[in-house]
């Protein structure tokens, strides 16, 4: 077969598989027209007609399923909370003695947040942050501003109780205090009160002295933080006219210029 034969013969098997283009006849170019206008003809038909959504079919082994739309949302505190479980058991208070997680309590839209050390002995029982001695003075500290506990959010830089109330270990607070950022995130605070020694110096990310970084001011994930005297220091200088309960005081009514409300 010589190369012209073997041209056609080729063009032939092309023709029959549908490919365009590949003779010169006539009727080859009109059925190639014809295609052509029939494909705009159907893009303007489709150009005209409105877009309808079928419901989804219900998926089965011979159905086909439509594709997973995953619609992204805000985290939320029951989220973490959900995360962290009711009895955690990823840094080893777990095996320390602990009797469960104590996440925090308050309001979630709350605009001023306080942050404490760990939960105690009554914490560690009732699962809600600074409910003994403690927190019964910090109830009265919101008290005095003006506020309530529903109002506020109370937290803790660790979510269980450290064995004989000792302070939290390195390795416990980077394990913990991840949550306590997202927990900040999501309520996004306007003012942030830590209390004491070790919530300061933890969120603060330094070494100095409480007695130098209270009366100050800190920008914090947004927020303004207040450091404080533990409401447990307070107590054991509880004297009527007590430095610390003055110092506290000021602290206080900074707290209540900066959320508005000193009139």
């Amino acid at each position: 077969m010589n190369p012209r034969e073997q041209l056609v013969e080729h063009l032939k098997f092309a023709s029959e598989l549908g490919v365009t283009g590949t003779s010169r006849e006539a009727a080859w170019r009109h059925r190639e027209v014809t295609r052509r206008n029939d494909a705009e003809a159907a893009v303007t038909d489709d150009a005209r007609s409105p877009v309808q959504i079928e419901p989804a079919a219900a998926s089965g082994p011979d159905t086909m399923t439509s594709p997973l739309i995953v619609i992204s949302r805000p985290e939320t505190l029951d989220d973490i909370r959900r995360e962290i479980g009711p009895a955690c058991t990823r840094c080893k208070l777990h095996t320390l003695g602990r009797t469960q997680v104590v996440f925090g309590v308050g309001n979630p839209n709350a605009q001023l947040m306080f942050v404490g050390e760990a939960p105690g002995a009554d914490e560690d029982a009732q699962g809600i942050p600074f409910v003994g001695r403690a927190g019964q003075l910090l109830t009265k500290i919101i008290e005095a501003i003006e506020l309530t506990r529903d109002d506020v959010y109370i937290a803790n830089v660790i979510k269980c109780r450290p064995p004989g109330n000792r302070n939290p270990e390195p390795d416990e607070v980077a394990t913990c205090e991840p949550y306590l950022f997202r927990q900040i995130d999501v309520i996004k605070p306007k003012v942030i009160v830590t209390l004491g020694k070790f919530a300061t110096q933890s969120l603060l990310r330094t070494e100095e002295a409480i007695s130098k970084l209270r009366g100050r001011m800190f920008e914090y994930r947004g927020a303004k933080l207040i450091p404080t005297w533990h409401p447990s220091y307070v107590l054991r200088n509880n004297s009527p006219n007590s430095e610390v309960r003055r110092q506290v005081w000021e602290d206080m009514k900074l707290v209540k210029r900066l959320l508005g409300n000193d009139e």
